[in-house]
């Protein structure tokens, strides 16, 4: 790379080309928010996220700061803040990692796999060591009351499709009432 802007640039335009929504904050690119889904199979699945992106000047040699927007219960996730604490972006980050390895790799990881003896969040921590059970139920619980598409602030367009779905119904249940009726 011939310098950490165009290194920034290319990582930010394979993170949209990945299907990730993308939104900037201030027109630059050092700062912005990015959708993120609950890993597959996990207890967060169905789990909508705004995450926070704030890239430093000296990215890629300097690790990108990151946070959860809206609330999840974790024991590495600070539960006010949002701040992650992730060893890899904390502690180990190379600029041989970019932005899509953060959201297809390093936070699902730690979706999957917490880390409760260095947690960010003790009370999720302790629950998660005391009674696993009810760890994953609050876990469940706070992504059905906080983690819904609209609490990520998916844009109005993704709404209007599925509100053409339900048009389309509608449509087709009055069809039926006009043609399940004898004729007099």
């Amino acid at each position: 790379m011939s310098s950490p802007s165009k290194r920034r640039e290319m990582d930010l335009m394979k993170l949209m080309m990945s299907d990730y929504k993308v939104e900037m904050v201030n027109d630059g690119m050092q700062e912005f928010f990015v959708e993120f889904r609950g890993p597959t199979e996990s207890i967060y699945q169905g789990g909508v996220w705004k995450v926070r992106v704030e890239l430093p000047d000296a990215y890629p040699y300097k690790s990108p700061s990151i946070g959860f927007i809206n609330k999840i219960y974790h024991p590495n996730v600070d539960e006010m803040s949002g701040s992650v604490c992730l060893d890899v972006i904390n502690q180990t980050w190379s600029p041989m990692f970019d932005l899509v390895n953060v959201f297809e790799v390093f936070l699902p990881q730690l979706l999957l796999y917490p880390n409760p003896s260095d947690p960010l969040n003790g009370e999720a921590a302790a629950l998660m060591m005391r009674d696993r059970p009810a760890y994953e139920q609050k876990v469940k619980e706070y992504c059905q009351k906080y983690a819904k598409p609209e609490d990520a602030g998916i844009t109005p367009e993704d709404k209007s499709s599925d509100e053409e779905e339900l048009s389309e119904d509608e449509d087709d249940s009055g069809d039926e009432d006009i043609l399940g009726k004898p004729d007099p």
